[in-house]
């Protein structure tokens, strides 16, 4: 008996566009290193694990070479397919744990509300190396917990965009964010996001990021309820509402594969790692995303 696993498109409703992730359906956690070898074999941004606890579910996301804290759009993908499993009812508060602390998902339509930690950023004077590695100087650099938030001007810049990905690699920063203004009235606001440290050349769609993303053109735009797009090569659309210390995502989601997954014992590629789960007490692991 192998263990259910689904592919899900995020912040999209059409399939082959938006974010994938995979969902790994567990009953009861497992080892580190079997999951960072699922999420090898997934070979997908992020791939969550979802197991049962008292008043809800945890949750853990892995890239194809190191957990991460939060991802935004793997928790719409797992509350979407426990949701589409009647794992949990559509009409409850759907309350998930993870390593960056408690968040709820709601059901509303075809739209799914996802309630995350504001996580504002603070400026920082340019770096010359990411200035270079991007090839477009920023009106404003600023850092969150883990990624740099680099805004530019032009939204034909922001499209026509090549970083050198070597370049950012060796820069201290989970990942880099480069947003300006929509020059489409649909959209108050453009990103795109480059994480190659964390095994991602360039993310689709980056739920986590708008936790930042929310707070800065909140206060330049004088808004609390805002429609972004991040304009990657396939594209999502991502609505967010601010209040107080938290954000309000809103995404849609459509499943694009289901399966079995037969691989239930062995982890052969990560064979150093530690194979115990953490669950972080209520201080720990909160600074950093």
């Amino acid at each position: 008996m192998g263990h259910l696993i689904y592919h899900v498109d995020t912040f999209t409703t059409e399939r082959f566009r938006g974010n994938p992730a995979a969902v790994c359906v567990l009953q009861e956690p497992r080892e580190i290193a079997w999951m960072q070898c699922v999420a090898q074999e997934m070979n997908l941004s992020e791939t969550a694990f979802a197991w049962p606890e008292e008043g809800g579910f945890r949750l853990h996301f892995f890239t194809t070479t190191t957990e991460v804290k939060l991802s935004g759009h793997a928790a719409l993908a797992a509350a979407h397919i426990l949701w589409q499993l009647d794992r949990a009812r559509s009409t409850e508060r759907l309350q998930l744990q993870t390593r960056l602390g408690p968040l709820t998902a709601v059901h509303c339509g075809t739209w799914i509300e996802l309630d995350l930690p504001a996580d504002p950023p603070e400026p920082m004077a340019p770096i010359p190396a990411l200035v270079q590695a991007l090839g477009a100087y920023p009106c404003y650099l600023g850092r969150s917990r883990v990624d740099a938030l680099y805004v530019i001007d032009s939204e034909k810049d922001l499209r026509a965009l090549e970083p050198d990905l070597d370049a950012l690699r060796k820069l201290p920063f989970r990942g880099i964010c480069v947003s300006c203004r929509s020059e489409d009235p649909r959209y108050d606001f453009l990103s795109r996001f480059f994480a190659p440290a964390s095994g991602i050349d360039e993310d689709p769609v980056t739920g986590s990021a708008h936790c930042t993303l929310g707070p800065y053109w909140g206060e330049r735009l004088g808004k609390t309820d805002m429609v972004a797009f991040q304009a990657s090569s396939r594209g999502g659309t991502i609505r967010l509402k601010l209040d107080g210390d938290r954000v309000i995502l809103k995404g849609e989601a459509v499943t694009v594969l289901r399966g079995d997954l037969l691989a239930t014992g062995e982890f052969p590629c990560a064979p150093d790692m530690d194979q115990t789960i953490h669950i972080p007490s209520s201080e720990d692991d909160r600074g950093t995303a």
